[in-house]
C-alpha cells in the first residue's frame, strides 16, 4: 500500500517548477493503493496529480494529493482496429512510441505532447489535425463519492476543445484509471496540418508513414517549445479562441495577414500565439517570469516565479488581448490554488 507522507514539495512533480507543497502526498503505484488512501483520508480535500505538465500551483495543496504512476500498456484488435489499453500513470509520449513499434499508426501526430495518458481525456489533447476523441474508444474511471468503477464511452465523455466532461459538470469527482484507444488498420497519416509537410520535405520523406510523421511532429515541437527540464513551462497556455465570422471579417480587414481556420460551425479559429505575438508580448520578461523567445504561447518560469506571478502575467495578457482584438483568451493551463 501507498505510504502517505505529509508537507512534501511538489516542485519536482510540476513542468512549471513551481515550489508548491502538499500537506499529505502519496504515489500511486497500483490503483488498490487508491482506496486504503481515501479511506485514511477521510474528510480531507483531494487532488489527482498526473505528470504535472498542464497545471499552474498558485498556492500550497490543502488535503490528500494522489500521484498517479500506475503502469501497463495492452493490446487487442479486430477486424478494424487495433486496441491499446493504457494504464493512467503512463507518460503519454511513451504511449505514442510503444504504438508505433508495434507498427501502429494513428497517434503520430501526438508525439511529444507531455503529461500522462489519465489526463489526456480531461484535456481531450490535440495536436497539428488530430485531437484524443478522434482516436478514443472508451476509459475506466473510479467515482470518488462511491467509490465505484464507472466506463465512458466516446459520447460520455463530451469532449470539445480541449474540454471533456471531467473538466466541466464532473470536475473532481472522477480519478481516471485507464483509457482505451481505437487505432484503424486502415490508418491514413495526417500531413496537411501545420508545418508537417514542409517539414517531411526537408527530411526527404516522399510517402510518409505513421513513423515518418511522428519524426516529424518531434522536430517541429522541439524547434519552437521549451524543455521544461532547462526553464519552467506548461506547453501552449491559452487556447486558440473561436470567434463568429461577422467577429472574423472585422478584423480581418484591420489584420490582413491574421492566419485563421475555418471550422464547420461557420465559426472561426484563431491562433492565440499570433495575436500575443501581435500585441507585443512575445519574448516580453516581467520579473522571473515571461512569455517565451519562440512561441508567444508558451509562458516560462526563468528561475524562482512563484504561480501567482505566472498567473498575473497570463490575466494580464488576457486584458491586454482583449483591449487590442475584443478577444477573450482562455486559458489551457489548470490554475491550483
Amino acid at each position: 500500500m501507498s505510504i502517505i507522507q505529509q508537507d512534501i514539495s511538489l516542485k519536482a512533480f510540476n513542468t512549471f517548477g513551481i515550489d508548491a507543497r502538499a500537506a499529505f502526498y502519496a504515489k500511486i503505484n497500483q490503483v488498490d493503493d487508491i482506496y486504503g488512501c481515501l479511506d485514511l483520508a477521510k474528510n480531507k480535500p483531494l487532488f489527482v496529480l498526473g505528470g504535472g505538465s498542464n497545471v499552474l500551483f498558485t498556492d500550497h495543496v490543502d488535503g490528500l494529493t494522489l500521484h498517479m504512476a500506475t503502469r501497463g500498456i495492452s493490446y487487442t484488435a479486430d477486424d478494424k482496429f487495433h486496441y491499446v489499453e493504457a494504464c493512467a500513470g503512463e507518460h503519454w509520449h511513451d504511449l505514442v512510441i510503444d504504438t508505433l513499434e508495434h507498427k501502429i499508426g494513428g497517434l503520430e501526430n501526438l508525439s511529444l505532447i507531455p503529461g500522462q495518458v489519465g489526463a489526456a481525456p480531461i484535456q481531450n489533447i490535440g495536436a497539428y489535425g488530430v485531437e484524443l476523441c478522434d482516436v478514443f474508444h472508451s476509459l475506466t474511471a473510479l467515482h470518488i463519492p462511491t467509490l465505484e468503477l464507472h466506463k465512458f464511452d466516446l459520447n460520455d465523455c463530451r469532449f470539445g476543445y480541449r474540454s471533456s466532461i471531467f473538466k466541466t459538470t464532473e470536475k473532481g469527482q472522477y480519478i481516471i484509471l485507464s483509457v482505451k484507444l481505437a487505432l484503424a488498420k486502415s490508418h491514413t497519416p495526417v500531413t496537411s496540418y501545420g508545418d508537417i509537410e514542409r517539414k517531411l520535405q526537408e527530411m526527404n520523406v516522399v510517402s510518409p508513414n505513421a513513423y515518418d510523421v511522428s519524426r516529424a511532429v518531434i522536430q517541429i515541437r522541439q524547434s519552437k517549445l521549451p524543455n521544461p527540464a532547462q526553464i519552467g513551462n506548461a506547453g501552449s497556455f491559452f487556447k486558440n479562441p473561436v470567434v463568429p465570422f461577422f467577429k472574423y471579417e472585422s478584423l480581418k480587414i484591420k489584420y490582413a495577414e491574421m492566419p485563421s481556420f475555418m471550422l464547420e460551425s461557420g465559426d472561426v479559429k484563431i491562433p492565440a500565439g499570433w495575436l500575443i505575438e501581435k500585441a507585443g508580448w512575445k519574448g516580453r520578461r516581467v520579473g522571473n517570469c515571461g512569455v517565451h523567445t519562440k512561441q508567444a504561447l508558451v509562458l516560462v518560469n526563468y528561475g524562482e516565479a512563484t504561480g501567482r506571478e505566472i498567473l498575473n502575467l497570463a490575466q494580464t495578457i488576457q486584458n491586454d488581448i482583449h483591449d487590442c482584438f475584443g478577444i477573450k483568451l482562455e486559458m489551457e493551463v489548470n490554475v491550483i490554488g
